[in-house]
Parts: C-alpha cells; sequence; structure tokens
C-alpha cells in the first residue's frame, strides 16, 4: 500500500460524515433482541445447580450482559468510520481471518473445549472465555465478496468466468478450513450470503441456472448417501453404527460424519435411526414439546417446565434452543414479537441498500441481511421440525461471545452504509 493509498484510507476512518444522522430503527429493534437473550437466556439457566457456578462472573446471563454491552461498543465504532475503509483493507482483514481457521487446526490448541465436544472449532482466551474464528471468516467472505465483484468486470462470458474464479478461490479457501473443524453451521450460511451479493451484481441468469443444477446434484448425492446409510443400519443394527462404522469404513458417498447423517436422518426419518425417541431426535422432540406448549401467551417468565425440570438439554436450552424457551414462557405472542423484531432489521437492512449511493455499499448491506435472513429462518425452522437441526444460533438472543460481536461488526457495516449513503465528493 503506497503511501497516497495510506493517506485515502486513513482520511475514510476519521473523516467526519456530513451526513450525521443515524438509522434509529435497527439499533432500536437490536436492543429489543438482546433484552430477550438475556431475560431467557437467565430463565433457560434459572434451575441450573449453583455451587461451582454461583459467582454472578460464571453466570451466562451475565456474560451475555459483557458481551452485548462490547458489541454496542464494536458497533457504534464500525457505525462511525466510512464503509468504504473496509474496502480498503479487505484483502488483509481477509488474510488475518484466514490464520486463526489454521491455527484452531493444529492438535492441542482447541484444548478441554474439543475434546469435549469433538470438533476443533475454539480457541480458550482464558478468563474471557473462547474465540471462534469462523465468525470472524463470515465477515472476511462479506468484505472480500463485495471487494472482488466491486473490483471486476461482470459483462461477457469471459469477464464473468474470470470474476467466479477469483470468487471461488476466495471464498471457498475459508470454506474448506470451516469444514475440516469441522463446523457445517457456518459453512452453511456463506453460500446463499455470496449468491445474493452475485444476483445483486447483475450476474447471467445462466449461472444461477448451472448452480441450481449443480445443488440438485448435491442433493441427489446426499440422498444416495442416506439410503445406503439406511441399508448399512438394516444389515448392522443402530447400536452398530451409531460407533461410527458406516464412515470409518469408506462406505459414504458425501463427505460426512456419521452424526451428521444421524441428524438428517432424525429429520426425514426419525423411527429408522432414533425408534425409542431417546437419542439424536430427543432434542427436536423436546423443542416440539417446548413451542407447542406454550399457548398464547406462554408459562409465563422462568416457569417454562421444559427447560427448568432440564428435560430440553440445559447444553442447549440458552444458545441453539433458546427460541423454545421463548416460545414456552412467552407463547405466540412472544414468538411473533421476536420474529416482528426481526422483520424490521432484515426489512430495514433491505431499504438501507436500495439508498446506497454506490455498489459496493449495497453488496454489504444485501450479504448482511442474507446472512442474518439465514440464521434466523435456520434457526426457528430447526425448532419447530422444518429443516434439520444444524445448531445454527439466533442472532443476539443465542449465548455466544464470538457470535454476539460479529454480529454487532456486521449490523454495524449496515449502519456506515447508511449514515454514508450521501457522504460522496
Amino acid at each position: 500500500m503506497n503511501r497516497l493509498a495510506l493517506s485515502h484510507t486513513f482520511s475514510l476512518l476519521f473523516k467526519p460524515t456530513t451526513r450525521s444522522n443515524w438509522d434509529l430503527l435497527t439499533p432500536l429493534a437490536l436492543i429489543g433482541l438482546g433484552l430477550f437473550g438475556v431475560a431467557f437466556i437467565y430463565s433457560a439457566q434459572f434451575s441450573v445447580p449453583h455451587g461451582s457456578t454461583s459467582s454472578l462472573l460464571r453466570q451466562e446471563w451475565f456474560k451475555q450482559i459483557v458481551y452485548l454491552s462490547a458489541g454496542a461498543a464494536v458497533y457504534v465504532g464500525v457505525s462511525l468510520i466510512d464503509y468504504r475503509f473496509w474496502l480498503s483493507i479487505a484483502h488483509w482483514f481477509y488474510a488475518a481471518c484466514l490464520i486463526p481457521l489454521l491455527v484452531v487446526l493444529i492438535p492441542g490448541v482447541g484444548g478441554a473445549v474439543a475434546e469435549k465436544w469433538g470438533a476443533s472449532r475454539w480457541i480458550p482466551l482464558g478468563p474471557f472465555g473462547t474465540y471462534q474464528p469462523s465468525e470472524t471468516a463470515k465477515i472476511a467472505v462479506l468484505l472480500i465478496t463485495a471487494t472482488v465483484l466491486v473490483h471486476s468486470k461482470i459483462g461477457t462470458v469471459r469477464q464473468s468466468l474470470g470474476t467466479l474464479g477469483k470468487l471461488a478461490l476466495a471464498v471457498g479457501a475459508p470454506l474448506f478450513l470451516i469444514l475440516l473443524q469441522p463446523d457445517l453451521k457456518s459453512a452453511i450460511v456463506l453460500p446463499p450470503m455470496v449468491f445474493s451479493m452475485l444476483y445483486v451484481s447483475k450476474l447471467s441468469p445462466r449461472f444461477f441456472v448451472a448452480a441450481l443444477g449443480a445443488f440438485l446434484v448435491i442433493v441427489g448425492l446426499v440422498a444416495w448417501d442416506c439410503v445406503r446409510y439406511m441399508k448399512f443400519m438394516d444389515a448392522h443394527g443402530y447400536d452398530y453404527v451409531k460407533t461410527g462404522r458406516f464412515e470409518k469404513e469408506g462406505n459414504g458417498i458425501v463427505p460426512f460424519h456419521d452424526y451428521q447423517r444421524n441428524r438428517i436422518l432424525a429429520y426425514i426419518a426419525p423411527d429408522k435411526v432414533d425408534p425409542k425417541g431417546i437419542g439424536v431426535t430427543y432434542n427436536l422432540q423436546q423443542s416440539l414439546i417446548s413451542v407447542g406448549s406454550g399457548g398464547l401467551v406462554g408459562k409465563g417468565w422462568t416457569e417454562g417446565t421444559q427447560a427448568q425440570l432440564g428435560y430440553l438439554p440445559r447444553s442447549v436450552a440458552h444458545n441453539d434452543f433458546i427460541f423454545s424457551v421463548i416460545a414456552e414462557e412467552k407463547g405466540f405472542l412472544g414468538s411473533l414479537t421476536v420474529l416482528g423484531l426481526f422483520g424490521l432489521v432484515l426489512f430495514n437492512g433491505i431499504r438501507i441498500a436500495g439508498s446506497a449511493r454506490d455498489r459496493f455499499g449495497t453488496l454489504l448491506a444485501i450479504g448482511v441481511t442474507v446472512l442474518f435472513t439465514v440464521h434466523v429462518f435456520v434457526n426457528i425452522a430447526m425448532t419447530i421440525g422444518l429443516v434439520p437441526i444444524t445448531g445454527i444460533p439466533l442472532p443476539f438472543i443465542s449465548y455466544g461471545g464470538s457470535f454476539v460481536l460479529s454480529c454487532c461488526l456486521l449490523q454495524g457495516l449496515v449502519q456506515s452504509v447508511w449514515r454514508f449513503r450521501k457522504d460522496f465528493t
């Protein structure tokens, strides 16, 4: 980066906007979602035995307040920076985010956290908890995709193929590293975001037809793999299969782990993979009971029997299945309130994308909005049995430090697009 480019970068960073007005709709909705999250994380953990967790600093609801407070500072800080600043450092940010994705794969880095969950997704940070590199990777993929599309021409077939080649490398590298962890839930939210940005860039419709064909082929391979898995299960019995022998013996068509196959079958053939309902389908069944028993107004805060009595496992009630807790304790009206707040955030993101004065701002706002849409839809849909359980968290409500901070940074980018929409020279 030469001296002129460096000077321009810092001028974008510190230049005050001539349009100091803020879009208040999104931050107010985010505050509401954050309050919901703290309240129901507290409720989900309300009946947890104290003792070693009696310290306030060890309580998940209190740590969530700390994460949200730090996230608020990140949100405001990013909102104050001209979003075009990120265009000038996107490649450096992308490279920096690849490093922890590589580090987390080093044996022993994950420590006790990796041993407990059987995956290398977290880097311990001592008293600060853990850091999940896949969360910053989402931001890196967003920025690098927008940067490549802004700096590339999409017109002729040759130009489009060149751009797609660059994106395949830029997006494929972090995607591959995330899958190695393995972290399928973080990987599956990236393609919709990238495709939405390609669509906004007016890529040829033939590309999307080809992508749809490729998607159908992948679905067909997954279906064939699951059929082979079920036949293997019929021949050897569930107790034999659940040990991972199908995977170890190389019978798979797609590079899935057996627990991932079980999750898919728990959705399409629950009686086959878990006939007693005490294995891979247990969380879903308890979630359905939670949602269905809430009625119109719910059982009352901290009065939900599923979470309080531990039927909805405490290890997931405050993160992946937090919506189930809300639905049971605040019923249909409480659930509708949460959906309404998310609706405000998402529709406002589309409005801001439409008001952006350059291509980069539009791409950022659309990418963030689609990413959040996928998170919201998949998380809520999995709690009511519409999609297989993937473990995708609910933005600003599910417990988690890295996730909260990344969500705040992403929404800060959208706010910056709004604030600097007319600040062009």
